[in-house]
């Protein structure tokens, strides 16, 4: 052991030019590595200029710059650092073993919003906030995956009996009365997919892509969110393989009553487009409409129907990172990311909406008698069978369109 010491100690100072190739080279089978250069930076300085921009009694940017900057509103961003401080003990600042304090937990959130919003680097990041770029990837992770496990029962969420009845409400104004939303699928691009993978991720983008599925309502609040599913699947077999009506076969999900030319329905259903099945849950446009009646339904339609197109758009404009080609190179961690995007738009929704916009009408939907619903899995297979079968009927598809058709026109025709 002395006479290896001794040998290292005279190789590196034999030359002090080849001193660098000399330690990664091995002496007598030991490997000796070099040391990671050491950026000594100040976190304590980063943390005070966050405050003082933006969180002090003064700060030197106003409210409307921080919505600007951090997609949502002061008050709504503390709400967020708070239940993740408090859920997640990665965010809580400490002192390393030499006894510095480290990045303060607002400096790792701020980090981690910032590159969902505007789709930067880590580098970016680092001489504003003093964040180093591995610290900045793993805030970024950690804080995805706490939002989704704290706030995802409450923002991913089916509608319940109270948003039904607002949803219907509103639908009924609009024309269509029985709608709880509209259905569709986008797009994002895996820049860093797996070589292996590609096949099964490229489809009609000719770039490997994940879907996802989403329902939106009216407000852009998405309802409705089923992501991970290979850009090589159409719109059908996404849904053939999400979870969007098993509540409704298990028949535990809340009921939807309402009447439209007459005939009773017990079903709610979606705006979809040409691709998706003829279900008595989903209502498509005409093709081609001819005649009067047909052209104002299929305008109506479509137009109503760009509601999940608009909840897309605004999505990706409030967060840049799923607007762009990815750059993470796992698939579990894509998903993290893209139920975080979701779950802090719909937040910011119901931060930002009017409650004095509530409308005072009385719906047929609403009613303080409602059977308990069942929630539990051993439904008769019979049961589910027909369920299934009823969701499916063709023929219900098409009666409902033609009473739509002819609601619209005695509705909105004279207009």
């Amino acid at each position: 052991m002395v006479r290896t010491f001794f040998r290292k100690l005279l190789t590196y100072l034999s030359s002090s030019e080849d001193s660098d190739d000399d330690l990664n080279e091995d002496v007598e089978g030991q490997c000796i590595r070099k040391r990671r250069k050491f950026i000594r930076r100040d976190h304590i300085q980063g943390h005070e200029c966050l405050y003082r921009d933006y969180f002090a009694e003064n700060p030197v940017y106003s409210a409307n710059l921080f919505r600007r900057r951090f997609r949502m509103s002061r008050p709504l961003f503390l709400r967020i650092l708070n239940e993740v401080v408090a859920n997640e003990p990665y965010f809580v600042q400490r002192r390393d073993n030499a006894g510095r304090l480290g990045l303060s937990s607002m400096q790792k959130i701020i980090a981690s919003l910032r590159m969902l919003a505007y789709g930067v680097t880590t580098d970016f990041m680092d001489e504003y906030i003093d964040i180093g770029e591995s610290t900045a990837m793993e805030s970024l992770k950690k804080f995805c995956e706490t939002i989704v496990s704290i706030f995802s029962a409450e923002y991913l969420r089916s509608p319940n009996t109270k948003d039904i009845t607002r949803l219907l409400a509103i639908a009924d104004q609009r024309g269509f009365p029985g709608m709880l939303g509209s259905i569709d699928c986008m797009h994002w691009k895996w820049k860093n997919c797996p070589t292996a993978w590609k096949g099964m991720y490229i489809g009609h983008i000719r770039e490997p892509t994940i879907i996802l599925e989403a329902v939106a309502s009216y407000d852009l609040w998405i309802w409705h969110a089923f992501f991970g599913m290979p850009g090589s699947l159409n719109d059908i077999n996404v849904l053939e393989r999400s979870s969007i009506f098993t509540e409704l076969e298990q028949g535990c999900a809340p009921p939807v009553n309402y009447t439209v030319n007459g005939h009773d329905y017990t079903m709610g259903y979606y705006l979809a487009d040409g691709i998706y099945p003829k279900c008595q849950t989903f209502v498509k446009t005409i093709p081609s409409p001819r005649g009067d009646k047909n052209k104002h339904f299929a305008k109506a339609q479509e137009s109503a129907r760009k509601d999940v197109e608009r909840a897309f758009g605004v999505l990706q404009q409030r967060f840049a990172i799923i607007r762009g080609p990815s750059r993470m190179f796992k698939a579990k961690v894509l998903t993290s990311i893209m139920k975080a995007c979701v779950i802090l738009h719909n937040m910011i929704i119901e931060d930002e909406r009017d409650d004095d916009d509530n409308l005072n009408i009385e719906y047929d939907q609403l009613d303080d008698d409602l059977p308990e619903l069942s929630r539990t899995h051993t439904i008769e297979i019979m049961d589910f069978i027909q369920r299934r079968l009823h969701i499916r009927d063709s023929l219900a598809h098409h009666q409902l369109q033609e009473d739509l058709i002819e609601h619209q026109w005695l509705r909105f025709s004279q207009h």
